[in-house]
């Protein structure tokens, strides 16, 4: 009797769990520069690269690097630690690498954010560089031939955010995208707009500082409209 018992209430548990999984909460940050702010989405369906990203965000790793490279018309980089200054010392953590977390449902729209990485033969990321995509607008022939060329699949839904609002379709399960803006969208734009070199590197260092939002900012920040 007691062993039907433990297994009814491993199987109520169970029962309990799965739904408060399903609903859990996401999380959110903002991230702040000269130029312009937004709101984050962080993705439950990539858990490793949203732990990892909240951990630093909260050891405040991001507020001492910049964005450093920034290429109009596909993405906005930072998050480097050859930009870590403290006091004049280069601060350089040991760099290492998170499994890709890729899911098909999560793509390469503008303004989405993602993990940089090396030319890895895993795909895993990096554990500190991020990017947003900027990216531009495809036709139906271009994802025709990105499909082609590169095996993937695109739903008629993500080919309509493709063609109307953006992206960059062929990074598409090749680097985990793991949240993406929710308020501010003209954070992009205004960022893009700073003066670079041939390589992208702006002129004037493009400083980041990123905060975890409680539920009660996030609710004031989304209200705001």
């Amino acid at each position: 009797m007691t062993r039907i018992l433990k297994l009814l209430f491993a199987g109520l548990l169970c029962c309990l769990l799965v739904p408060a999984m399903a609903q859990q909460k996401n999380q959110y940050v903002k991230i702040e520069t000269a130029q312009a702010w937004c709101i984050v989405k962080l993705y439950n369906e990539t858990p490793v690269h949203r732990d990892n990203f909240i951990k630093l965000v909260k050891a405040h790793y991001f507020d001492a690097t910049t964005f450093n490279r920034i290429l109009k018309g596909f993405v906005i980089q930072g998050g480097d630690q050859d930009s870590l200054y403290d006091k004049g010392k280069i601060l350089k953590p040991e760099q290492k690498w998170i499994q890709p977390e890729f899911n098909t449902a999560l793509f390469h729209k503008r303004g989405v954010l993602a993990m940089g990485r090396d030319d890895n033969k895993a795909k895993a990321s990096f554990t500190t560089q991020i990017y947003f995509v900027d990216g531009k607008k495809y036709t139906n022939a271009q994802l025709d031939t990105i499909e082609k060329k590169q095996g993937l699949h695109f739903t008629e839904a993500q080919r309509e955010t493709y063609r109307t609002i953006g992206g960059t379709p062929f990074l598409d399960q090749n680097y985990t995208v793991f949240g993406e803006i929710v308020k501010g969208m003209d954070f992009i734009d205004k960022v893009c707009a700073v003066k670079v070199n041939k390589d992208g590197n702006p002129d004037k260092e493009v400083w980041m500082k990123i905060t975890v939002l409680t539920d009660r900012e996030v609710a004031k920040e989304l209200k705001a409209g």
